[in-house]
């Protein structure tokens, strides 16, 4: 089990791990452009292959890309449609450059239309963003807190789209604050276990590619996408231990997304946190 955390890679892309390992991270996340405009960066060979020797000299892998924020699959307006799938292919495209396992996005949000109403779209696009990109690179739904009609706020939602899309190389990602307010409750050990069943069987736990490890500032099923430093918030050190012990996680990349001890983002502060809460449980150094 790795622990990392997204990362700022300003300045060139090579940056990201020299972030990571500032920050002690295992493993990381980043953005391949602004994470609110729809212009994605393209990378040159040079950066590349920076990157890929910070990579080699400090063994910080595996890479995730995650999606911006401007992607909605389930839109109904044909442009903002457009954009989405090719932000996503290029998104695919830069993660295959660099090595990265794939590209981590939000499904978005059916805007009051309904799930069932936006569905065969959504498979439409997750089908033809697979089809366009290189390699093998994975494309990884994650799950939502259920805010303003947001798709995927539980596991069965996932899988139905998973099992249509008919690929391999779509994965899930699951966020632990977006999962605790959707309504599971990861914080308990009969909670987990309850969870991952469901995951199991509605996905397939083949298909968990990494874990969003954030506390949450909000409730048990609260609907509310409001993250947390590890600890501080309603999860918890306790609720972060059984995640951590859980057997569906051993080999599961952990990333923060926390605001951080001085709100900067994911720290070291918080890497540190979760390092300890696994050497706890026993499941790492």
């Amino acid at each position: 089990m790795k622990i990392g955390a997204h990362v700022r890679s300003g300045g060139g892309v090579f940056n990201a791990i020299d972030n990571a390992f500032a920050m002690g991270a295992e493993t990381i996340q980043l953005f391949s452009g602004a994470p609110q405009a729809w212009r994605r960066k393209n990378y040159t060979p040079a950066e590349v292959e920076a990157y890929k020797q910070r990579v080699a000299e400090t063994g910080i892998e595996p890479a995730f890309i995650h999606g911006l924020y401007l992607v909605n699959l389930a839109s109904s307006n044909p442009d903002f449609l457009a954009k989405s799938f090719d932000a996503l292919t290029a998104d695919m495209k830069a993660a295959d450059l660099l090595g990265a396992k794939g590209v981590i996005f939000h499904l978005g949000s059916h805007k009051g239309s309904g799930y069932e109403a936006c569905f065969e779209q959504v498979v439409e696009y997750v089908r033809r963003v697979v089809e366009a990109s290189p390699g093998d690179t994975w494309l990884i739904l994650e799950n939502s807190a259920g805010m303003g009609g947001a798709i995927g706020s539980n596991f069965g939602e996932l899988g139905r789209i998973i099992r249509e899309a008919g690929s391999k190389r779509v994965r899930v990602c699951i966020d632990t604050q977006h999962a605790f307010a959707a309504g599971y409750d990861v914080k308990t050990r009969p909670g987990l276990d309850k969870a991952m069943d469901e995951f199991d069987h509605e996905v397939g736990l083949d298909c968990l590619a990494a874990v969003h490890a954030n506390d949450s500032k909000g409730p048990l099923a609260s609907g509310l996408d409001r993250h947390e430093n590890i600890g501080d918030g309603e999860i918890g050190r306790d609720g972060f231990a059984n995640i951590l012990s859980h057997p569906a996680f051993a080999e599961v990349p952990f990333l923060l997304e926390v605001p951080g001890i001085e709100d900067r983002g994911p720290d070291k502060e918080n890497v540190e946190r979760l390092k300890e809460i696994r050497a706890q449980v026993g499941k790492g150094p």
